[in-house]
């Protein structure tokens, strides 16, 4: 509850002023647009799809959503959601970014929501994460777990954000062990990227075989290969987005969670009640936008020593005590 209310009020805090020529609680029709690699990859598109399905719960009103399989899919899923009355739209993934603010000049009196991507218009709200600290707790976690002093990373498509999980990791892994070897690999250049578990699976058997025993992979349902191949060579995997350490219990670390079903909850909540904001909101640790999961699954897995030093580096990251390096403020990693 109390994430929720701090991720409300981030929400809040950023929008200049209401579009009160835009939709009504009265007639409230949301929809998501998913990235490619399908609504249950487990990761971010699933993440989204909880937060749609908590609203749908709580209020008994559907939404309606689309799964693209190509990048030309995007303007026309926006456009046709458009044209139906659907309201507020939530478009997920920077890929987006250009058809949402296509769409939204087209259509000024819907309410679109991006997720990882910036549309300045005023009917248009742009949620973006600090994906760098949550990352940073994970890479220590993963340096403290790791026997070999080598730690893995999978990115998915090469693009700045997925460049921003992977310096906030390798930031963490050197806090904790300065000595500790990054080994890196992306999945590709193109959209595909998000969808291929099996050179996912390739990708980490490589590292496997390099001396590498925990890989994090940022890489939508493409990780479900990396994870399932430290499940075979009995290595440990992090998870993203989503918490995913119940597909692999004894073998999963720990989950670098990224609240995007927050990000889609909210759109349709605030929407609903009337005080749905344009804007852009950027979400870390402080505001509970990202963070790393414990649960029953992976428990044993993080000793006292490992809970209470990433308890600590969590706190000093909210309190600006340590402050960690955003990959995309210059395209460099620096530590």
């Amino acid at each position: 509850m109390a994430m929720r209310l701090l991720i409300s009020a981030a929400f809040a805090a950023v929008g200049v002023f209401l579009c009160a020529s835009v939709g009504s609680a009265a007639d409230i029709k949301p929809a998501v647009v998913y990235d490619i690699g399908g609504k249950f990859d487990k990761s971010f598109n699933e993440g989204v799809y909880v937060g749609a399905e908590k609203f749908k719960a709580e209020t008994k009103l559907n939404f309606a959503d689309f799964e693209v399989t190509n990048e030309t899919q995007f303007e026309q899923a926006h456009r046709r959601f458009a044209q139906r009355g659907q309201d507020p739209i939530v478009g997920v993934g920077f890929n987006q970014a250009n058809p949402v603010e296509k769409v939204a000049k087209e259509f000024p009196n819907v309410r679109f929501t991006l997720i990882d991507g910036v549309v300045k218009l005023p009917n248009v709200q742009s949620v973006l994460f600090k994906e760098h600290e949550g990352s940073f707790l994970v890479g220590l976690l993963a340096a403290m777990a790791s026997k070999t002093g080598k730690v893995g990373f999978v990115g998915g498509m090469d693009i700045p954000l997925i460049r921003k999980f992977a310096c906030g990791f390798e930031q963490g892994i050197k806090y904790a062990n300065p000595k500790a070897e990054l080994i890196q690999n992306m999945t590709g250049t193109t959209p595909a990227a998000w969808n291929d578990p099996a050179r996912g699976g390739e990708l980490a058997k490589g590292q496997f075989d390099r001396g590498v025993d925990v890989i994090y992979a940022a890489a939508g349902a493409t990780g479900n290969g990396v994870m399932q191949a430290a499940k075979d060579r009995g290595k440990l995997a992090i998870g993203v987005d989503s918490n995913q350490n119940h597909l692999h219990p004894g073998t999963m670390l720990t989950s670098m969670v990224k609240r995007v079903d927050l990000a889609a909850y909210e759109s349709f909540k605030t929407a609903m009640a009337g005080s749905w904001q344009p804007g852009v909101s950027v979400l870390g640790l402080k505001e509970g936008g990202v963070d790393w999961a414990l649960d029953q699954h992976n428990e044993k897995l993080i000793s006292p020593e490992m809970k209470a030093k990433v308890d600590q580096a969590k706190a000093d990251i909210i309190s600006g005590k340590i402050k960690v390096h955003d990959y995309m403020s210059n395209n460099t990693c620096v530590y």
